[in-house]
């Protein structure tokens, strides 16, 4: 039997059970995975409070992506092996949740992660790094010498931005709402670091830009705060939404529309929309020639899952929060 995650009532953290069940054999065109590592989501919060477009069916399994080894295959299974460190890449399909210690899921999800990654590692690259590469290099169209703004730096997915930013020879501007994180993200690699409330964004970011303004912003907070990003950005920039973390209503800035004939776009991990395969092969060759690494900020065990996403919630990490599968 396996260890696994449920919940079955939506709620905060404390809705999260570890209960036992049995996980079936893999059927065509799935792999069963010994998992060794998870990596949480602010989506996985989402969706156990309820509030994801995504309506739990209760009792509902949790988790988007895992690393470990392949224990099983299906028949029609190519390209992956008994034995295999794997990663499976993160998707929002709770009936194939991955916070458990044994999972069956979907073969076109997985992969064999870089070898000179972890599991824990593993566990923490692929929901940052491919929301990253969405933003800069799918609808952001990110260009060498460029000031690319960065909301929620500290994030995972932020973090990540500010090395592929760096890797494209463009320049990373950090926005975070914590003084005592302006530090760590200068030595993760911003150039410049905002932090809100202590100079207004649009002033700090045309200061940086010497008035021209930023010819980017990928942005994971939304709110009232977009006018001041939109009347930041250089004319005929670009203006890329991937996340909706304020509770406030997002006003649509005509203004700065009109103003600087500005492009605002959407980013998802959505594979009809990106080149995911294409995302997949930049981010191995970037890991495996060092250029990028991913933030991992705690680990914890899976008897603890309800601190962990307690932590989650709190928005004091620094990086990923990654979940510890127990040995079998």
């Amino acid at each position: 039997m396996a260890q696994v995650i449920r919940f079955h009532e939506t709620g905060g953290p404390e809705v999260l059970q570890i209960e036992r069940i049995d996980v079936r054999p893999p059927h065509q065109g799935e792999v069963r995975i010994r998992v060794e590592a998870v990596g949480l989501n602010r989506s996985d919060s989402i969706y156990y409070h309820g509030q994801h477009p995504v309506i739990p069916c209760l009792p509902s399994l949790l988790g988007q992506e895992a690393a470990g080894r392949i224990e099983s295959i299906g028949a029609g299974v190519t390209g992956l092996a008994v034995g295999d460190a794997a990663s499976v890449i993160p998707r929002m399909a709770p009936e194939f949740g991955t916070m458990g210690s044994l999972i069956v899921v979907p073969a076109r999800y997985v992969i064999r992660h870089p070898e000179n990654l972890s599991m824990i590692e593993a566990a923490a690259l692929w929901a940052p790094f491919l929301t990253a590469h969405g933003c800069l290099f799918g609808a952001g169209n990110v260009k060498r010498g460029e000031h690319v703004v960065i909301t929620a730096a500290s994030s995972s997915v932020g973090l990540a931005a500010i090395q592929f930013v760096n890797l494209a020879g463009a320049i990373p501007i950090a926005v975070t709402r914590n003084r005592s994180k302006a530090d760590q993200l200068r030595t993760a690699g911003a150039r410049h670091v905002i932090v809100a409330g202590e100079e207004e964004i649009g002033t700090a970011i045309r200061r940086l830009t010497n008035g021209k303004g930023a010819e980017l912003v990928i942005d994971a907070v939304a709110g009232a705060g977009i006018n001041d990003l939109a009347a930041a950005i250089a004319f005929q920039g670009r203006y890329v939404l991937y996340g909706i973390l304020s509770r406030e209503p997002t006003p649509l800035p005509v203004a700065a529309l009109f103003a600087n004939h500005l492009t605002i776009r959407t980013s998802v991990l959505d594979p009809s929309i990106i080149d995911l395969s294409g995302a997949i092969a930049d981010i191995v060759k970037a890991v495996e020639e060092g250029g990028i690494r991913p933030n991992i900020d705690k680990v914890f065990e899976l008897a603890d899952i309800v601190d962990s996403f307690r932590y989650l919630e709190s928005n004091e990490q620094f990086g990923k929060i990654v979940l510890r599968m127990p040995a079998p």
